[in-house]
């Protein structure tokens, strides 16, 4: 009976030390790898794919940075692919060196060895942005943006304006609603107002149209010329 009775509470507490044992482990944070490479990337690499070109470029576009460690850096197995190019990204942001760079040497004139980001970014961070460059930065998704990227071009500007800024959700071409139609701005302004248009285009405006409570937003992410080509397109409409 004592035997038993021993048996049982030396089961009991080592049930009762794995269970605390399990408590002490937190689960690891599940984090946001675009979000990341928002915060932590975008300030000198260009996120966007396909990339813009930029004048005075301080480094290369996370695109080629991601199609640059894909092609350099080798599996025999390719499911452990992705991990090798994170350890070797966990090293190098922390410790980088001209040695371990796998850049050519005119991009390493051209851009220099990327300061250390020791104290600014964790390894598990690196590791969440890592996971979605690989995942987000291949050549199947290259080629989708860019025929979404060509087929926009074809468009009409005023029509890829409405897909890309949503402009009709609020004004429409001919009917009143939240805001005023497209044809009644159109006639109460002149091509001598044009830069009133823009104005209101780019940095957007409230209280121009009775009974119109809700402010009109600025686009301010428009490129000059889209934002006056739809002024130019609007005042067009002009009866």
């Amino acid at each position: 009976m004592i035997i038993n009775s021993m048996k049982k509470s030396t089961l009991f507490l080592a049930i009762l030390f794995l269970l605390l044992g399990c408590a002490d482990e937190k689960p690891k944070q599940q984090l946001d790898g675009e979000k990341l490479l928002t915060q932590k990337c975008a300030k000198c690499h260009n996120i966007e794919m396909p990339p813009k070109s930029y004048d005075n470029e301080v480094a290369p576009s996370m695109m080629a940075v991601t199609f640059h460690l894909k092609d350099f850096i080798k599996s025999e197995n390719p499911a452990e692919h992705e991990e090798k190019i994170v350890e070797f990204v966990k090293d190098y942001v922390i410790s980088p060196s001209a040695k371990k760079s796998l850049c050519d040497k005119e991009s390493l004139k051209s851009y220099g060895v990327m300061p250390s980001q020791k104290g600014k970014v964790t390894a598990d961070e690196i590791e969440a942005i890592v996971h979605y460059m690989y995942a987000t930065y291949d050549n199947e998704k290259l080629l989708q943006a860019m025929a979404e990227k060509n087929r926009l071009a074809r468009l009409p500007l005023q029509e890829r304006v409405f897909e890309q800024e949503h402009c009709q959700y609020c004004h429409k071409l001919d009917k009143d609603g939240i805001a005023p139609s497209f044809q009644m701005i159109a006639n109460r302004y002149s091509q001598k107002d044009k830069a009133t248009l823009i104005e209101s285009i780019r940095n957007g405006s409230k209280g121009k149209w009775q009974g119109k409570t809700i402010p009109m937003l600025g686009f301010k992410k428009m490129s000059d010329k889209d934002v006056a080509g739809m002024a130019d397109w609007i005042l067009g409409l002009k009866k």
